[in-house]
């Protein structure tokens, strides 16, 4: 692809030499992870802990810690793509739009990405794990067509022995390890630089049942349909740590600065947590088998800086992790006493604070100020921040709304965030705006799909009221009416005048 699709420019600038050999990245994207699943984030408020999550609670003591990060959705698809994009979901052709593997990319050939960002700053750049932002595949019945996804039954015309379009190695990254959907849904396989990987010698694509899975102990959390015959998703989280520490080792090895993109399969369903991972014991060791797969997840996490230290990498490696939305306020997870949302209302897929506030903590040993910002940040804002390091500067239609945050991380006077955030919910078609701590629920006609249609639906004070109590919404007190019309007029002229919500 030609740079000028890219619309990406490398700028002479001087700025501060962040070390002597460019730093490693490594982005780490869980999925469904609350601020409360991580003990560091949930002990600021109670001491009631059911899962520690020791290698995550040392690397934030050591790092800067958000304590007002977003996702820029409450739902994964969604905030997958704006993380990928630094573009909020709404400039996205499907905003709403939770994608099956079959399904269009709704990232486009001439739009940055943080592959694409990062391979042009000159690393070695490498996705690992859950991708679900599209794909093509062949059919069967006539290769030279993209099989597209009806979704409403099991579908088998699809070759899913290679996937040849809309995937990582098309968005900028050199290799590619990739769960097209995660654990969560078809294709139940494994990927390689796009080619489907066997997952044992006598593996074939077969018919993956709800039947056949729950011989196995894993109950499908959505559709059946065509598979590798060896998929066990107990199997999926050691897997995908083993391929990110071997390629730490190797590009440690050949000296080369390299940036890992690494989406866990943790904690999304099904709950499958393995025996026992790097010797350490999972399954059964917690009140659920939701918070088995915390545990597994804070686990892979120390598997990751375990590789960086012993290869003398670890001081010279940006380490970033966040989650793609709220925590997963199941009955079962809610009885042990463990609040995934921490202090906050709701959690996936809803608009309350609980479905995209998230943990976001920043590592660079020696480079960044240690500590905790309260200071509103997105996900998206990953992508400005790294061009900043990278000394890159973004074109002006690309990344719109991705916040540069190395002032903060970098502890200059006067820092700040985001001015004001604009945030969505999930299949509920909510979207909220939030400023100067008062934040407005903002409705979207389930029947408009041009999304014009807006109500305002609630008003609450997060300073005052962080848990959105309901009996302290004020849309309806006459000394706020003015605010809602501010702040309902805000979000519609950014939003209808497609202008950019970030200063890079």
């Amino acid at each position: 692809m030609k740079k000028t699709l890219i619309t990406l420019l490398v700028i002479l600038i001087t700025i501060p030499s962040f070390s002597k050999k460019k730093p490693n990245v490594i982005v780490v994207l869980a999925d469904d992870v609350g601020t409360g699943d991580i003990s560091f984030y949930r002990k600021k408020h109670s001491q009631d802990i059911k899962v520690e999550t020791p290698n995550l609670d040392k690397i934030a003591s050591q790092a800067m810690v958000f304590t007002n990060a977003h996702s820029p959705a409450a739902l994964c698809a969604p905030s997958r793509y704006a993380i990928m994009t630094g573009n909020s979901c709404y400039r996205s052709d499907y905003p709403w739009g939770v994608w099956g593997a079959y399904e269009k990319s709704p990232l486009k050939e001439d739009q940055l990405t943080l592959g694409k960002l990062m391979k042009e700053a000159g690393y070695n750049t490498a996705f690992f794990g859950k991708w679900h932002l599209g794909g093509d595949y062949r059919r069967k019945d006539n290769p030279e067509k993209i099989y597209r996804s009806p979704r409403w039954k099991p579908e088998l015309e699809v070759d899913i022995t290679e996937v040849i379009g809309g995937d990582p190695l098309s968005n900028g990254f050199d290799y590619s390890f990739m769960y097209p959907a995660g654990i969560q849904d078809v294709p139940y396989a494994v990927y390689e630089n796009n080619k489907w990987m066997p997952l044992a010698d006598d593996s074939e694509i077969t018919f993956i049942s709800k039947e056949n899975m729950l011989k196995k102990d894993v109950k499908l959390d959505k559709s059946e349909g065509l598979g590798d015959s060896n998929w066990d998703a107990h199997n999926m989280g050691p897997l995908l740590v083993a391929k990110g520490v071997n390629y730490i080792n190797e590009q440690a090895s050949e000296k080369n600065p390299f940036f890992m993109y690494y989406c866990s399969q943790a904690v999304h369903l099904p709950h499958t947590p393995p025996d026992s991972l790097n010797g350490i014991a999972i399954k059964g060791t917690t009140p659920s088998h939701h918070l088995d797969m915390i545990k597994e997840m804070d686990v892979q996490m120390g598997m990751l800086v375990d590789a960086l230290k012993e290869n003398g990498e670890y001081d010279n490696t940006i380490f970033i992790f966040t989650s793609d939305n709220g925590g997963l306020t199941f009955k079962e997870t809610m009885q042990t006493g463990h609040r995934p949302s921490n202090i906050y209302r709701g959690g996936k897929n809803q608009i309350h604070e609980g479905g995209h506030r998230v943990p976001f903590i920043v590592s660079w040993p020696n480079e960044i100020k240690k500590g905790s910002s309260d200071e509103p940040i997105l996900g998206l804002d990953i992508m400005s921040t790294l061009a900043h390091i990278s000394d890159l500067t973004i074109a002006e239609n690309q990344a719109m709304d991705s916040h540069n945050l190395w002032p903060i991380l970098n502890g200059s006077k006067n820092a700040k965030g985001h001015p004001y955030l604009m945030v969505q919910g999930g299949t509920a078609k909510e979207v909220a705006i939030i400023e100067d701590g008062w934040k407005l629920i903002i409705q979207i006609d389930k029947k408009d799909k041009t999304d014009n249609t807006r109500t305002p639906k609630a008003l609450f004070n997060l300073i005052n009221n962080p848990g959105e109590k309901q009996d302290q919404n004020k849309l309806n007190d006459p000394e706020q009416k003015g605010r809602v019309k501010k702040l309902f007029d805000k979000y519609n002229r950014l939003r209808d005048g497609k202008e950019a919500t970030a200063k890079r």
